[in-house]
């Protein structure tokens, strides 16, 4: 009888500290607005759930922000600007989420990150790329540097590789980034004084490009710019070659272009491909190579760029939520994100500028062997 009352005490004992353990763990409400689902978004979506997630497992259990647990509330917004909106007041209004990482696409962060601006909710994108992310203001962060920051570099290399003087451009003519990097990328070929020979557009859906490209390759452009996503710029890459236009003429791409399928979706063809990137695989850091050696152990396959980036930005809220003291105060917490500065990343040290924006140095990727690599010829 005496040691049934002893072990009751003990479990109920046992118990008590449990539910105080648990009643101890204040948890931050991390909002992950990712395409898992709809098409090219999907491409990039998963790899960032799957990145920011990574970083929620690592950060929660080694203990660095004590009586703080970081909880990952992941939703699909399918790449629909219309979903990303009502699941963005979802999160701010009935969840009470401290920060958002997304959404996906620029155009859907267009029509959403301002109510988390009005709000006075952090967003945080990872592949928004499009000028005028962080112009709808204050609260708004991106880690993944913009198309006017990463085009101009890859220019400068494939005019040392090609010495072009004439370029075919063909972009996505319905979706804003797209339309975006299309702007860019002209500005920055007529700034180089290489002239525009031919303009051709497509939009979403769209999978043969024969007759665009047919008209490109009568122009013979020294060099071909495509403005489109992932699983667009390969069928565009893979058809190109297919139609005669030589692998002299070289084809870069916008940074959104940047998937692990593409080399699956393109083929061959996509050798020599060449995009701007913040962030690469091989890059020579204890931390880069610590992530990329756990993304490979929980998802069997390798992280692109855009998973960096999420992973990247679950490691700039946890360093800020511990500066800040907790999330009671989201303006606090605001500014303790922009004030991020030589924090240890996966692409050596990430600091925000006074816009907002990834001090990074972007780097130049050549796919080869159905791998992007670091150009460095």
């Amino acid at each position: 009888m005496k040691r049934s009352v002893f072990a009751l005490l003990l479990s109920a004992a046992g118990a008590m500290a449990f539910s105080s353990t648990a009643l101890s763990e204040t948890p931050v409400k991390i909002g992950i607005v990712q395409a898992t689902s709809g098409g090219s978004a999907a491409l990039y979506g998963l790899m960032q759930k799957n990145g920011a997630e990574l970083a929620i497992d690592e950060i929660n259990a080694s203990g660095k922000l004590g009586d703080y647990k970081l909880v990952g509330i992941h939703q699909d917004d399918a790449g629909d600007r219309g979903q990303s909106v009502n699941i963005f007041q979802r999160l701010i209004n009935q969840e009470k989420i401290a920060v958002i990482l997304g959404p996906t696409l620029a155009t859907s962060a267009f029509a959403a990150d301002p109510l988390a601006q009005k709000a006075g909710v952090p967003v945080i994108a990872s592949s928004n790329t499009a000028p005028g992310i962080t112009d709808m203001g204050e609260y708004i962060f991106r880690t993944s540097p913009p198309e006017s920051m990463v085009f101009p570099g890859v220019l400068a290399y494939v005019k040392k590789k090609y010495s072009p003087k004439t370029a075919a451009q063909i972009y996505g003519i319905d979706d804003t980034l797209m339309k975006s990097a299309y702007a860019v990328h002209k500005k920055a070929l007529e700034s180089e004084g290489i002239k525009i020979v031919a303009t051709e557009t497509f939009q979403k859906g769209d999978v043969d490009y024969s007759a665009q490209l047919t008209k490109i390759k009568a122009a013979s452009p020294d060099i071909l710019v495509i403005g489109g996503l992932a699983e667009e710029t390969a069928n565009i890459v893979r058809q190109a070659r297919q139609l005669g236009i030589p692998p002299s003429t070289g084809i870069l791409g916008a940074n959104a272009a940047i998937s692990n399928k593409l080399a699956e979706l393109a083929g061959a063809a996509a050798d020599g491909f060449t995009v701007g990137s913040g962030w690469f695989i091989q890059y020579d850091s204890p931390k880069n190579k610590a992530f990329v050696a756990a993304y490979r152990k929980k998802y069997n396959s390798d992280p692109d760029n855009f998973a960096a980036q999420a992973y990247t930005s679950v490691y700039i809220v946890a360093d800020a939520v511990k500066r800040a003291g907790g999330v009671s105060d989201l303006k606090k917490l605001r500014d303790a994100i922009a004030a991020t500065k030589d924090l240890e990343a996966n692409n050596g040290s990430f600091s925000f500028d006074a816009h907002r924006e990834p001090a990074v140095t972007p780097k130049v990727l050549v796919m080869k062997g159905g791998k992007f690599i670091l150009a460095t010829d």
